[in-house]
């Protein structure tokens, strides 16, 4: 195994840490860092894991397959946090989940007819404001200028999460099309 594939199973990996940081020690300033530590931690192996995988031609098929659903369980499960600890509203991320599941099906879809829909940048952004959000809702209870900062990043990652999924639909009608 590669090690951009390493890096994507241990971002899973950290998952369930992050979750037990978050919501068993989240009332407390260390729970919050420590949560916020293993979250940026997960995702900068997001970033690097593309980089080497591409840099020296390590692109295997479960990288292409693993990378984005590591990605997809680290951002929805921090956002379900969140919700149950009230600092997102439930609707915002029932809008990000729900676009990840149309997106998958559009490339399961695509994929059964051997075809790669790839990332967008609008996709890429997406993630990107998605996860600096998260880092802002973690540590919001410790700094009160960090809620403002929050609620803007909510708001262009839902706006970034709705443009994304417009893109891919219309880039890729013709994988309904062949399905209708």
């Amino acid at each position: 195994m590669n090690l951009p594939n390493r890096l994507t199973i241990f971002r899973v990996v950290l998952i369930p840490f992050f979750v037990v940081a978050l919501l068993m020690f989240g009332d407390s300033i260390n729970g919050r860092i420590c949560a916020e530590v293993i979250f940026i931690i997960a995702s900068l192996t997001d970033m690097l894991d593309g980089k080497i995988a591409r840099k020296y031609n390590l692109v295997t098929n479960f990288g292409k397959f693993m990378d984005p659903l590591a990605d997809k369980l680290l951002v929805c499960s921090a956002m379900i946090c969140l919700v149950d600890l009230g600092q997102i509203p439930s609707w915002v991320v029932i809008i990000i989940i729900s676009r990840e599941f149309i997106i998958s099906g559009f490339r399961l879809i695509a994929s059964d007819n051997g075809v790669v829909i790839a990332a967008s940048w609008w996709g890429k952004f997406k993630t990107v404001f998605q996860m600096l959000m998260i880092i802002c809702m973690i540590l919001s209870p410790l700094h009160s200028s960090l809620v403002f900062v929050s609620n803007i990043l909510m708001w262009i990652a839902l706006a970034l999460t709705v443009i994304s999924l417009v893109d891919y639909i219309v880039k890729n009608r013709s994988v309904i099309k062949e399905h209708n």
